[in-house]
């Protein structure tokens, strides 16, 4: 992999979308894979993504559209994963390009279902991919402030110092500031539980918790992923960092953020089904948290924060219990 390495961007969504505009800042041009050829004529015609992040122009000449994802793959050095993680194995289903000689990014914040693996593992056990050619992208970093070329910050993780270093050169512009790591496992989990918390925080805000508790709240979360990546993944790390605890706070408290906005509706008396269908967005946070609580069954990691989303988003139990309930467990 070096500078000239084809990239190539995997997803219609929002996150996608502000990746492709990072990417061609830097990049002459890029590939990028949506699954409906519908919602490419119509971003060709408009020269903007037709349903997400609206705002942002592109220069259509510059990039390189399939809805055939073995083009894509056969065509690009770096892939970028950025689909939701319940549609991951869908948009795979397809693939027949073996990915083992390419540099796998992982813009997914979320577990792969069934396999309750995070993505690089997934890559590695499934399609071969060598770890040292697999790398996260980890926030804080919002698209819809990428949208608007507000300061943000990148770390990627990857095994490879020397390969991350490319990549994060080629993701650095005048409004992204990155960083690297070599903690990939312990940046993924982290990134799909800041989800979780960012429900719970939603919940409360929805039951009219005060920002007092808020603050109680996210810092024994910032705790329980700590100790939930100490006990799978144990490793000296700065759990403070920005690729943990800023895109926790991120996600918690920002507008723009879907699962707090989806933890708000469940608080205010939604049903999960209700909220969903209302949201018309994916809320990783909801499929990881049923994944996460099922891989803490083999670890026992003490996360009551967990188990009450848990409860309250599988189980149906009441809110206004639970959080109750929560309240004794915090310090």
């Amino acid at each position: 992999m070096n500078e000239k390495s084809k990239i190539g961007v995997i997803g219609g969504g929002s996150w996608a979308t502000a990746i492709a505009k990072i990417a061609l800042t830097n990049t002459e041009n890029i590939n990028w894979y949506m699954r409906r050829q519908e919602q490419i004529d119509e971003f060709i015609r408009l020269s903007k993504n037709p349903s997400y992040l609206t705002g942002v122009k592109f220069d259509t000449d510059r990039i390189n559209f399939t809805s055939d994802i073995n083009k894509l793959v056969r065509n690009s050095d770096i892939i970028i994963f950025a689909t939701p993680s319940p549609f991951l194995k869908l948009h795979l289903k397809k693939l027949k390009q073996k990915l083992d000689n390419k540099f796998i990014v992982s813009a997914i914040k979320g577990i792969v279902p069934d396999e309750n693996m995070i993505v690089s593992d997934y890559f590695e056990q499934a399609y071969g991919v060598p770890k040292n050619n697999i790398a996260a992208l980890a926030g804080p970093c919002h698209a819809e402030e990428v949208a608007l070329e507000r300061l943000s910050y990148l770390t990627i993780a990857c095994n490879s110092r020397d390969k991350s270093r490319v990549f994060a050169q080629r993701f650095t512009t005048s409004f992204i500031r990155t960083t690297t790591s070599d903690d990939i496992t312990g940046i993924e989990y982290s990134s799909v539980m800041k989800n979780i918390y960012s429900i719970a925080t939603g919940i409360c805000h929805g039951l009219k918790y005060g920002d007092n508790f808020q603050a109680v709240l996210i810092s024994n979360a910032i705790q329980e992923i700590n100790r939930f990546c100490n006990a799978v993944n144990p490793l000296h790390r700065d759990i403070n960092e920005s690729a943990y605890l800023g895109d926790l706070l991120v996600t918690a408290y920002s507008k723009f953020s879907r699962n707090r906005l989806f933890g708000t509706m469940v608080g205010k008396g939604y049903s999960v089904k209700t909220a969903q269908i209302e949201m018309e967005m994916i809320a990783e946070g909801y499929y990881a948290t049923k994944c996460i609580q099922e891989i803490n069954e083999k670890y026992h990691v003490h996360m009551p924060i967990l188990d009450a989303v848990y409860q309250i988003l599988y189980n149906r139990a009441s809110p206004t219990m639970e959080i109750r309930k929560l309240t004794e467990k915090l310090k």
